[in-house]
């Protein structure tokens, strides 16, 4: 039989979600996960649960999902190299048929199955279904401290324009659209495409509410070999600040441009948290010190319980 204490304690988190519950109804949050949490069924149910609760009290939720170490992976046991730079994956042909696999099938699917298996109403797609990403291959670039000359990162696309109106079809009738990050250019060219880009471009379009983004790191970190040096909020311009002092690196640069193009597009709230730590997107979404850290366009626009330090 329940105890007295362990209903008070139901009560009291139940008052406590409410506020946040009547905040976020009816709102579209963009989510961005990484493929590290879809590598077990465990800890894609665990993810997908958060967000059914979330689907459930009426907030309207767009998946943007990764697969990164599936690709690699799976890349590997084909025979295939895997070349990174600068965080962002190179992808010849090979590397774009797994990717596609991964992606596609793999990943995609996985979440599907969670999805039914909670009574959660999903659809996916790709940004290639419905003109939903149009793209063109990014031609040879030069990078900041890369001195090897131009770096053609193969099928890799750079997003022209978004067609948002096949995911509000599908929020109008209740559905939870899936998202691949694969895209295609006018010739029907596949390209793959950083989820945290496609994310940012897509909570842009949406005028969504929140952006949040999911990474094994607590947050962004002050000192990225420490992870206790998370922080707790910050602004577009502290943000430029830890690029220059080298605090951001590998993965986290494709983030702080992704949170930056969300931001200067209109999204006024960037979340970046940890799918390691328990319930994390429930925490983040429904109290105000959330786990990880929240990125928007000035810190002085935030109020005093925003500002509170993660505890």
């Amino acid at each position: 039989m329940e105890t007295q204490s362990n209903r008070d304690i139901v009560v009291a988190a139940l008052k406590h979600a409410a506020p946040y519950v009547r905040m976020y109804r009816g709102k579209t949050f963009v989510l961005k996960v990484g493929g590290e949490i879809f590598a077990t069924t465990e800890g894609t149910r665990a993810l997908v649960e958060q967000i059914a609760i979330l689907h459930q009290v009426g907030i309207r939720i767009v998946l943007v999902h990764g697969g990164g170490p599936q690709s690699t992976q799976l890349a590997e046991a084909l025979g295939i190299p895997t070349q990174f730079i600068q965080g962002r994956r190179v992808t010849d042909e090979h590397a774009l048929e797994v990717a596609a696999m991964v992606l596609n099938g793999q990943i995609n699917t996985r979440i599907l199955a969670a999805c039914r298996d909670l009574d959660l109403p999903a659809v996916g797609i790709s940004g290639v279904d419905a003109g939903l990403i149009r793209a063109h291959r990014r031609p040879p670039v030069n990078l900041d401290g890369h001195d090897a000359g131009p770096v053609d990162f193969g099928f890799v696309g750079d997003i022209e324009s978004v067609d948002a109106d096949v995911l509000r079809a599908q929020l109008a009738n209740g559905l939870m659209p899936v998202i691949s990050p694969l895209s295609a250019d006018r010739a029907g060219t596949l390209l793959n495409i950083n989820a945290d880009t496609v994310a940012a471009a897509l909570a842009a379009e949406l005028d969504a509410e929140k952006l949040i983004l999911t990474t094994g790191a607590p947050g962004i970190l002050e000192d990225r070999n420490d992870a206790a040096s998370i922080v707790s909020y910050i602004d577009l311009e502290g943000l430029q600040r830890l690029r220059d002092a080298g605090s951001l690196a590998e993965g986290m640069l494709p983030k702080a441009a992704a949170i930056e193009a969300a931001i200067n597009g209109g999204v006024a709230r960037v979340h970046v948290i940890s799918y390691k730590l328990p319930d994390s997107l429930l925490l983040e979404v429904f109290t105000n010190e959330g786990t990880g850290t929240l990125v928007v366009d000035n810190v002085g626009t935030l109020s005093e319980a925003e500002q509170a330090p993660v505890g």
